[in-house]
Protein backbone atom coordinates (compact mmCIF):
# COMPACT_ATOMS: atom_id res chain seq x y z
CA UNK A 1 0.00 0.00 0.00
CA UNK A 2 3.10 2.45 -0.04
CA UNK A 3 4.50 3.27 -3.61
CA UNK A 4 7.92 2.44 -3.88
CA UNK A 5 9.20 5.83 -4.41
CA UNK A 6 7.65 7.59 -1.32
CA UNK A 7 9.48 7.78 2.16
CA UNK A 8 8.04 6.43 5.40
CA UNK A 9 10.43 6.76 8.77
CA UNK A 10 10.76 3.53 10.15
CA UNK A 11 9.69 5.07 13.29
CA UNK A 12 6.00 6.12 11.81
CA UNK A 13 2.74 4.14 12.94
CA UNK A 14 0.52 3.56 10.12
CA UNK A 15 -2.18 1.23 10.18
CA UNK A 16 -1.53 -1.89 7.77
CA UNK A 17 -3.57 -0.46 5.42
CA UNK A 18 -2.84 2.91 4.82
CA UNK A 19 -2.08 3.88 1.27
CA UNK A 20 0.72 6.33 0.63
CA UNK A 21 1.17 7.53 -2.83
CA UNK A 22 4.28 8.73 -4.71
CA UNK A 23 7.17 10.74 -3.37
CA UNK A 24 5.35 11.70 -0.49
CA UNK A 25 6.75 12.16 2.42
CA UNK A 26 5.94 10.86 6.02
CA UNK A 27 8.40 11.61 9.54
CA UNK A 28 9.16 9.59 12.61
CA UNK A 29 6.27 10.51 14.76
CA UNK A 30 3.47 10.31 12.56
CA UNK A 31 0.04 8.09 13.53
CA UNK A 32 -1.67 7.41 10.51
CA UNK A 33 -5.40 5.33 11.32
CA UNK A 34 -6.99 2.78 9.77
CA UNK A 35 -8.21 3.54 6.03
CA UNK A 36 -6.47 6.62 5.43
CA UNK A 37 -4.96 7.51 1.75
CA UNK A 38 -2.54 9.65 1.41
CA UNK A 39 -1.93 10.82 -1.95
CA UNK A 40 1.28 11.72 -4.02
CA UNK A 41 3.60 14.63 -3.44
CA UNK A 42 2.29 14.64 0.48
CA UNK A 43 4.55 15.72 3.44
CA UNK A 44 3.42 14.46 6.96
CA UNK A 45 5.90 15.48 9.33
CA UNK A 46 6.08 16.43 13.32
CA UNK A 47 3.94 15.05 16.08
CA UNK A 48 1.12 14.22 13.62
CA UNK A 49 -2.11 12.50 14.75
CA UNK A 50 -4.50 10.96 11.60
CA UNK A 51 -7.49 9.43 12.56
CA UNK A 52 -8.97 6.66 10.29
CA UNK A 53 -10.42 7.44 6.79
CA UNK A 54 -8.69 10.47 6.17
CA UNK A 55 -7.93 11.39 2.98
CA UNK A 56 -5.03 14.00 1.71
CA UNK A 57 -4.26 15.01 -1.46
CA UNK A 58 -1.51 16.17 -3.36
CA UNK A 59 1.08 18.51 -2.23
CA UNK A 60 -0.50 19.15 1.48
CA UNK A 61 1.53 20.07 4.14
CA UNK A 62 1.02 18.82 7.26
CA UNK A 63 1.81 19.14 10.82
CA UNK A 64 4.98 21.68 9.46
CA UNK A 65 6.10 23.72 12.58
CA UNK A 66 3.94 26.69 13.39
CA UNK A 67 4.60 30.21 11.95
CA UNK A 68 5.12 32.16 14.74
CA UNK A 69 8.88 33.11 15.83
CA UNK A 70 8.07 32.74 19.52
CA UNK A 71 7.94 28.71 18.96
CA UNK A 72 10.61 27.23 20.24
CA UNK A 73 10.50 23.90 19.15
CA UNK A 74 9.01 22.29 21.56
CA UNK A 75 7.02 19.20 21.66
CA UNK A 76 3.44 20.39 20.12
CA UNK A 77 0.79 18.74 18.52
CA UNK A 78 -1.58 18.34 15.18
CA UNK A 79 -4.93 16.25 15.61
CA UNK A 80 -7.01 15.18 12.54
CA UNK A 81 -10.14 13.77 12.93
CA UNK A 82 -12.33 10.63 11.26
CA UNK A 83 -13.01 10.79 7.70
CA UNK A 84 -11.80 14.75 7.20
CA UNK A 85 -10.60 15.17 3.49
CA UNK A 86 -7.74 17.76 3.36
CA UNK A 87 -7.54 18.91 -0.61
CA UNK A 88 -4.35 20.07 -2.78
CA UNK A 89 -1.97 22.80 -1.02
CA UNK A 90 -3.56 22.86 2.23
CA UNK A 91 -1.39 23.63 5.01
CA UNK A 92 -2.20 22.37 8.83
CA UNK A 93 0.54 23.50 11.28
CA UNK A 94 1.39 22.03 15.18
CA UNK A 95 0.72 23.75 17.99
CA UNK A 96 2.57 25.96 19.93
CA UNK A 97 3.80 25.62 23.97
CA UNK A 98 2.44 29.26 24.45
CA UNK A 99 -0.98 28.18 22.69
CA UNK A 100 -1.68 25.42 23.89
CA UNK A 101 -0.10 23.10 22.31
CA UNK A 102 -2.37 21.28 20.07
CA UNK A 103 -3.98 22.43 16.92
CA UNK A 104 -7.13 20.26 16.20
CA UNK A 105 -9.00 19.28 13.18
CA UNK A 106 -12.22 17.85 13.67
CA UNK A 107 -13.93 14.72 12.28
CA UNK A 108 -15.36 14.75 8.71
CA UNK A 109 -14.08 18.47 7.94
CA UNK A 110 -13.46 19.75 4.39
CA UNK A 111 -10.66 21.48 3.93
CA UNK A 112 -10.73 22.56 0.37
CA UNK A 113 -7.61 23.29 -1.47
CA UNK A 114 -4.84 26.57 -0.38
CA UNK A 115 -6.41 26.58 2.95
CA UNK A 116 -3.93 27.08 5.80
CA UNK A 117 -5.13 26.44 9.36
CA UNK A 118 -2.39 27.93 11.91
CA UNK A 119 -0.78 26.63 15.02
CA UNK A 120 -3.48 26.45 17.76
CA UNK A 121 -6.74 26.74 15.79
CA UNK A 122 -9.70 24.63 17.03
CA UNK A 123 -11.33 23.01 14.37
CA UNK A 124 -14.68 21.69 15.38
CA UNK A 125 -16.63 18.73 13.44
CA UNK A 126 -18.50 18.71 10.68
CA UNK A 127 -16.84 21.49 8.87
CA UNK A 128 -16.11 23.31 5.76
CA UNK A 129 -13.15 25.53 5.00
CA UNK A 130 -13.55 26.23 1.77
CA UNK A 131 -10.75 27.30 -1.12
CA UNK A 132 -8.12 29.57 0.30
CA UNK A 133 -9.71 30.23 3.69
CA UNK A 134 -6.95 31.66 5.93
CA UNK A 135 -7.03 30.71 9.98
CA UNK A 136 -4.82 32.89 11.64
CA UNK A 137 -3.45 31.59 15.11
CA UNK A 138 -5.71 30.22 18.33
CA UNK A 139 -8.72 30.14 16.10
CA UNK A 140 -11.81 28.34 17.01
CA UNK A 141 -14.04 27.12 14.49
CA UNK A 142 -17.28 25.91 15.72
CA UNK A 143 -19.23 22.33 14.79
CA UNK A 144 -20.93 22.69 11.12
CA UNK A 145 -19.46 25.80 10.73
CA UNK A 146 -18.86 26.74 6.65
CA UNK A 147 -16.45 29.76 6.01
CA UNK A 148 -16.48 30.64 2.15
CA UNK A 149 -13.51 31.04 -0.13
CA UNK A 150 -10.92 33.64 0.03
CA UNK A 151 -11.98 34.79 3.94
CA UNK A 152 -9.30 35.41 6.13
CA UNK A 153 -9.94 35.08 10.00
CA UNK A 154 -8.05 36.88 12.41
CA UNK A 155 -6.27 35.20 15.07
CA UNK A 156 -7.92 34.88 18.33
CA UNK A 157 -11.43 34.98 16.53
CA UNK A 158 -14.49 32.59 17.18
CA UNK A 159 -16.79 30.95 15.32
CA UNK A 160 -19.65 29.94 16.45
CA UNK A 161 -21.37 26.60 15.19
CA UNK A 162 -23.75 26.50 12.46
CA UNK A 163 -22.50 29.99 10.95
CA UNK A 164 -21.63 30.83 7.74
CA UNK A 165 -19.11 33.20 6.58
CA UNK A 166 -19.46 34.59 3.20
CA UNK A 167 -16.54 34.27 0.27
CA UNK A 168 -14.06 36.86 0.55
CA UNK A 169 -14.72 37.86 4.02
CA UNK A 170 -12.29 39.61 6.53
CA UNK A 171 -13.11 38.51 9.68
CA UNK A 172 -12.07 40.88 12.80
CA UNK A 173 -14.06 39.54 15.20
CA UNK A 174 -16.52 37.02 16.71
CA UNK A 175 -19.32 35.45 14.63
CA UNK A 176 -22.04 34.24 16.82
CA UNK A 177 -23.73 30.62 16.79
CA UNK A 178 -26.04 30.43 13.55
CA UNK A 179 -25.12 33.58 12.00
CA UNK A 180 -24.58 34.53 8.20
CA UNK A 181 -22.17 37.16 8.06
CA UNK A 182 -19.82 38.31 5.11
CA UNK A 183 -17.75 41.38 3.80
CA UNK A 184 -14.51 43.33 4.63
CA UNK A 185 -15.07 43.85 7.27
CA UNK A 186 -17.42 41.09 7.86
CA UNK A 187 -20.90 42.29 9.20
CA UNK A 188 -23.89 40.25 10.14
CA UNK A 189 -26.84 39.67 8.05
CA UNK A 190 -28.89 37.33 10.43
CA UNK A 191 -29.27 33.73 11.52
CA UNK A 192 -28.02 31.16 8.70
CA UNK A 193 -31.56 30.66 7.84
CA UNK A 194 -30.44 28.05 5.20
CA UNK A 195 -28.12 26.08 6.95
CA UNK A 196 -30.52 25.78 9.82
CA UNK A 197 -33.01 24.53 7.41
CA UNK A 198 -30.78 22.04 6.19
CA UNK A 199 -29.82 20.98 9.40
CA UNK A 200 -32.82 20.30 10.47
CA UNK A 201 -33.25 22.86 12.95
CA UNK A 202 -37.35 23.74 14.16
CA UNK A 203 -39.20 26.18 12.65
CA UNK A 204 -39.25 27.52 16.40
CA UNK A 205 -35.90 27.37 17.09
CA UNK A 206 -35.36 29.42 13.73
CA UNK A 207 -38.40 31.87 14.19
CA UNK A 208 -36.92 32.30 17.77
CA UNK A 209 -33.10 32.95 16.76
CA UNK A 210 -34.57 35.74 14.35
CA UNK A 211 -36.22 37.60 16.67
CA UNK A 212 -33.00 36.97 19.50
CA UNK A 213 -30.47 38.53 16.65
CA UNK A 214 -33.45 41.47 15.62
CA UNK A 215 -32.88 42.07 19.49
CA UNK A 216 -29.27 41.27 19.97
CA UNK A 217 -28.16 43.24 17.24
CA UNK A 218 -29.99 45.14 15.22
CA UNK A 219 -31.30 48.01 17.63
CA UNK A 220 -27.48 49.11 18.56
CA UNK A 221 -27.88 48.88 22.20
CA UNK A 222 -25.17 47.95 24.49
CA UNK A 223 -24.53 44.41 25.03
CA UNK A 224 -25.45 43.62 28.53
CA UNK A 225 -28.84 45.89 28.16
CA UNK A 226 -29.71 43.89 24.91
CA UNK A 227 -29.02 40.60 26.74
CA UNK A 228 -31.25 41.95 29.93
CA UNK A 229 -33.95 42.38 27.69
CA UNK A 230 -34.01 39.31 25.74
CA UNK A 231 -33.47 37.10 28.98
CA UNK A 232 -37.24 38.31 30.01
CA UNK A 233 -39.10 37.28 26.71
CA UNK A 234 -39.79 33.35 26.27
CA UNK A 235 -37.21 33.45 23.40
CA UNK A 236 -34.77 32.88 26.09
CA UNK A 237 -35.79 29.59 27.04
CA UNK A 238 -34.81 28.15 23.56
CA UNK A 239 -31.32 26.05 23.86
CA UNK A 240 -30.15 28.05 20.67
CA UNK A 241 -31.07 31.23 21.50
CA UNK A 242 -29.34 30.58 25.14
CA UNK A 243 -26.42 29.06 23.42
CA UNK A 244 -25.89 33.04 21.56
CA UNK A 245 -26.26 34.69 24.61
CA UNK A 246 -23.98 32.73 26.81
CA UNK A 247 -21.39 33.40 23.56
CA UNK A 248 -21.96 36.84 23.60
CA UNK A 249 -20.91 37.08 27.39
CA UNK A 250 -17.95 34.82 26.77
CA UNK A 251 -16.66 36.88 23.59
CA UNK A 252 -13.32 38.74 24.34
CA UNK A 253 -12.79 40.32 21.16
CA UNK A 254 -16.23 41.73 20.62
CA UNK A 255 -18.69 40.27 17.74
CA UNK A 256 -19.63 41.05 14.47
CA UNK A 257 -22.87 43.36 14.46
Amino acid sequence: MIHETAWVDPDADLAPDVEVGPFSVIGPNVSIGAGAWIGPHVVIQGNTRIAPGVQIFQFASVGAPPQDKKYGGGETFLEVGANTIIRESATLHLGTEEGGGVTRVGADVLVMAYVHVAHDCQVGDHVVLSNAVTLAGHVTVGEHAIIGGMTAVHQFCHIGPYAFVGGASAVSMDVPPFASVAGNRARLYGPNTVGLDRAGFSKETVEGLKRAFKALFHKRRPREQALAELEATADAEIAEVRQVMDFLRQSERGVVR
